[in-house]
């Protein structure tokens, strides 16, 4: 099964540099307008069905995409939500660590709850949808936790991922593989993971 996991369009929140998390932010026009030309530039032969997340930045640039190709969307999925920043949600990115250093939100989502959560949607969406080809639209730590929960990195060095980038699996044998990260290949993204593993256990 091959599954693209795509984040959503901006949002206000994310312009204005909002914590934004569980908050059920809408689409922008600029957040509208980068679906459309994402969805221009995908294939329909390539894809299968678009499914997303329940919150609804995620539902409709998954709208968006799927009316732009031609394709349904079959599906939303409880734990392809982004993770629960507590009490940080809605505050400015640049003072989060000023104000709860270590981000020890209160409430928050325990970091190491979120790629599993993120990989059993995964399972789900391959049960339900077996053998397609699935775009799936989530959220930036979402999708970074389950890339490294599936690569085994650590999942705070995984490179921020843009609105709209794109980030492939596959799974093959019971396994899941990470294709590609934002668009780039796995094996050029892992170069950099490695190094900063490296240096962590250097400095402990």
């Amino acid at each position: 099964m091959r599954l693209a996991l795509v984040r959503h369009g901006q949002t206000d929140w994310n312009l204005n540099g909002l914590m934004q998390g569980r908050t059920d932010i809408p689409l922008n026009d600029t957040g509208r307008a980068q679906a459309e030309a994402a969805a221009a530039l995908l294939d329909r032969a390539d894809w299968d069905v678009v499914v997303s997340s329940t919150l609804g930045r995620a539902r409709e640039t998954a709208e968006i995409l799927a009316r732009g190709i031609g394709l349904p969307v079959a599906g939303a999925y409880d734990d392809l939500v982004e993770q629960d920043f507590g009490a940080a949600e809605g505050t400015l990115v640049a003072e989060i660590d000023v104000r709860w250093p270590g981000r020890a939100f209160p409430r928050k989502e325990l970091d190491e709850h979120v790629g599993p959560r993120g990989v059993r949607a995964l399972e789900r969406i391959a049960a339900e949808h077996a053998g397609a080809r699935v775009l799936a639209v989530a959220h930036g730590t979402l999708i970074r936790h389950v890339l490294a929960e599936l690569s085994g990195h650590d999942a705070r060095h995984y490179p921020r991922l843009d609105n709209l980038a794109i980030s492939e699996v596959r799974r093959a044998d019971a396994a899941w593989q990470v294709l590609t990260v934002g668009g780039a290949p796995f094996a050029e993204v892992r170069e950099g993971l490695d190094a900063a593993s490296d240096l962590v256990r250097l400095a402990g």
